[in-house]
């Protein structure tokens, strides 16, 4: 059973998306908090543009 789960992971499909987290400041308490998502690599750029 763990053979096809790791044949099944090495699709390729893990490689098209990349963890992103970003330090944002709080404006209320002044504190920093991170935002981590996971996103597609093409859309990397627009996420940190958004967030």
């Amino acid at each position: 059973m763990a053979k096809k789960v790791v044949a099944s992971l090495q699709k390729g499909g893990g490689k098209e998306h990349t963890k992103v987290i970003k330090m944002v400041k709080s404006e209320k308490s002044g504190s920093y908090t991170f935002k981590e998502e996971v996103v597609h690599n093409d859309k990397v750029k627009a996420w940190f543009d958004k967030n």
